[in-house]
């Protein structure tokens, strides 16, 4: 699209404008993070820690310390489950997506249905029955629970994703594979997982971001030193006073892996978002 001069220089303004909103919530993170207990309490939070030239504090690097100090464990334990969990969901989705897209038999279009209506079913809902499952299978204060809970949880919508994708691929690669003698699981190993980079990526990021961020299920089946790191991000806080700088360093170190996640696959990420927009 041609935009004139005045309304190019109205679209600069304004996409300024949201980048700005956008990062300023990431910048007073990053600047309180690095601020002492004082300087927290005498500056703004937009305020960097330039030191008393500046009249600013000193920047110090104690909260990042003290906060990974206290999340260390929690950081491992949600990168454990969140990893395995995106990985099982992921290759079991593109399993399932694989077998109602490219596999005919009665009633396949009612299996998936009943896939999609697991995305709608709301955490709170399963809770319950979900504590006594995992503590009659031992699984209770265990990170196996969150695993296993988060893949039954990931299924629905990794299976969602890839049967979309697989909906591109041409039958007639298929039936070809199928009159050299290639069986179901060769073509599946063969052919159509060569070509599922793209939907992988996106389940994967998706999955990863989803599970990292999880609350409920962390507080809900894990105590003590099993405990993901969005339980102790929150306990950070405390009762009666907020040591903000605290906080703020405890939220750096978790939103770390999925900035890391979205920075090294954004490209790939957009391809996947992309692939099957534009038929040739």
């Amino acid at each position: 699209m041609r935009f004139p001069k005045l309304g190019r220089v109205t679209l600069y303004i304004l996409l300024i404008f949201f980048i700005f909103a956008f990062l300023l919530p990431l910048w007073t993170c990053i600047t309180t993070s690095f601020k002492t207990l004082k300087g927290v309490i005498d500056t703004t939070p937009v305020e960097p820690p330039l030191g008393p030239l500046f009249r600013l504090p000193y920047p110090t690097m104690e909260p990042l310390i003290t906060a990974f100090n206290i999340m260390k464990r929690s950081l491992l334990n949600s990168f454990t489950f969140t990893v395995a969990a995106m990985i099982l969901s992921c290759l079991l989705g593109s399993i399932n997506g694989y077998i109602l897209t490219k596999i005919t038999f009665k009633g396949s279009n009612t299996v998936f249905l009943f896939f999609t209506i697991g995305i709608f079913i709301p955490y709170q809902a399963v809770l319950v029955p979900l504590v006594l499952t995992m503590s009659k299978l031992g699984l209770y204060n265990h990170l196996g629970g969150l695993i296993l809970t988060h893949t039954a949880y990931g299924i629905p919508i990794t299976t969602l994703l890839f049967r979309n994708f697989y909906g591109l691929i041409p039958n007639s690669l298929i039936m070809a594979a199928k009159t050299d003698g290639a069986g179901t699981w060769t073509i599946y190993r063969r052919i159509v997982l060569p070509l599922s980079l793209p939907p992988f990526v996106v389940a994967a990021v998706f999955q990863f971001t989803s599970i990292w961020n999880d609350f409920l299920f962390g507080v809900v089946l894990t105590r003590g030193q099993n405990q993901p790191a969005s339980v102790v991000l929150a306990n950070l806080k405390g009762t009666t006073t907020v040591m903000w700088n605290l906080l703020m360093g405890g939220t750096l170190w978790y939103a770390l892996p999925v900035l890391v996640i979205y920075l090294v696959l954004g490209k790939y990420l957009m391809r996947g978002y992309m692939a099957g927009a534009v038929k040739g």
